[in-house]
């Protein structure tokens, strides 16, 4: 027998960290190759961490509550002789990031400490509260421009009073403001109630504010005639749940005409990494799901161009139904590279969606509603009764130009107009 230590897997794109939620083996116990044997909690979702080997839990060297970076171990297996001693779960790319990584954050750590320590008159390898920051807190305060006496002074919610990213990011947004003394809370007449925030929505309000921050949004607007979606789709729906027993909803489609558009103006599939500018080969979708507890979610179709109408019908249908579960897995909301929300499902006509970092753009459809509309013909013009949505589209000034924002909308706004009512699903 010998004893091979397990590293905590790759959680996703960006993600450096994780916090341990639950130990779901206890030392002694038998684990199998995919076995779930912890779940943790990134920035962006739970999830249970496979093991990937066969064996027994020799010793746990992480607790519940504690911050783990990517690539740290965090139990020992006890394996067979023959068992290889390497991981399925960490490939080798990520693996060289993350030495990189460690190395930029060990020299600001050094830098880090050698100010603090002489800030608090002790010496530099004392071991006092916030002595300790991790390579995404560190890189947080280089790219924010904050001293090491700011660092210092930063409380610290973490384990043994570490200060998380959500530690400093609450100190940013209250950098520049006097600091005000909040009373306690009460209810004078009974008639509220104040409610604390999971952590879910902390979360979405702290990627919201960072959007805000750092794309200049601009929304533009058109409105769709999607009279020859909607009578196509009621004529397939009912045949297509028979055959297939789902459904077909408008989001698949809106998605399949931003798809055609994303090929043809590619540059809106693009991220931003300092002054420069990343252009995307993959054409990823992430599609905004609201949750039965309020909260929001973005799992991503990955590769979206190399699905057909149905193959997108059933992608979404599989993911919405996931997420409502808290089924998802990280690599399920990773690696989006444009994202859509349909807004219409809530009654609303228009809105101005916040574009998800680091991606450049996001569009909202709104609701489909029966209006009286000009009918352009040879013949001349007629009115009738239409079925119109506004679409708003959302996009990072930075990069994206007004024209280059506008075209692309209108380009989505042709494909749903110019649909074709003669196309099958099954």
């Amino acid at each position: 027998m010998k004893i091979l230590e397990m590293v905590m897997p790759s959680m996703g794109e960006s993600i450096m960290e994780c916090t341990v939620l639950n130990l779901l083996k206890k030392e002694g116990d038998a684990v199998a190759i995919d076995d779930s044997i912890m779940e943790v909690a990134t920035d962006k979702v739970d999830t249970e961490v496979p093991c990937p080997y066969v064996g027994k839990i020799a010793k746990w060297l992480v607790s519940e509550n504690d911050v783990v970076l990517i690539g740290s171990p965090v139990a020992q297996i006890e394996v067979d002789d023959d068992t290889p001693e390497e991981s399925r779960t960490i490939p080798a790319e990520p693996q060289e990031e993350l030495v990189e990584e460690a190395a930029v954050a060990s020299q600001l750590e050094k830098e880090y400490e050698q100010v603090v320590s002489k800030k608090r008159d002790a010496p530099s390898n004392a071991s006092g509260n916030n002595q300790f920051y991790s390579p995404l807190v560190l890189s947080i305060a280089r790219e924010e421009d904050i001293s090491p006496a700011e660092l210092a002074e930063i409380p610290g919610s973490g384990q043994e009073n570490r200060v998380t990213k959500n530690d400093i990011i609450a100190f940013l947004e209250t950098r520049h403001k006097k600091p005000q003394v909040t009373p306690a809370a009460t209810s004078l007449n009974g008639s509220s109630e104040i409610v604390e925030m999971d952590r879910m929505r902390k979360m979405i309000a702290q990627r919201m504010l960072e959007s805000k921050r750092i794309s200049a949004h601009v929304t533009s607007f058109i409105e769709t005639d999607m009279t020859p979606v909607v009578q196509w789709r009621e004529h397939v729906k009912n045949d297509y749940r028979k055959k297939s027993g789902d459904s077909i909803t408008f989001t698949p489609i809106l998605i399949e005409a931003v798809v055609k558009a994303i090929k043809d103006y590619p540059l809106i599939n693009i991220s931003v990494d300092g002054d420069k500018i990343v252009k995307k080969r993959e054409i990823n979708i992430g599609m905004a799901v609201a949750l039965p507890d309020g909260n929001l979610i973005v799992p991503v179709i990955h590769h979206a161009d190399q699905y057909d109408l149905p193959g997108l019908a059933r992608k979404v249908n599989e993911l919405a139904k996931r997420a409502r579960e808290n089924k998802l897995k990280a690599d399920d909301l990773a690696g989006g590279t444009y994202t859509v929300s349909n807004i219409g499902a809530f009654a609303n006509l228009m809105g101005t969606p916040i574009i998800v970092q680091p991606q450049v753009a996001i569009m909202a459809f709104g609701a489909i509603k029966k209006k009286p509309a000009v009918i352009e013909t040879p013949q001349g013009d007629l009115l009738g009764i239409r079925s119109m949505m506004f679409i708003s589209h959302s996009y990072d000034h930075r990069v994206v130009d007004g024209s280059l924002g506008g075209l692309f909308l209108k380009r989505v706004n042709d494909y749903l107009e110019n649909f074709d009512t003669h196309r099958t699903l099954i």
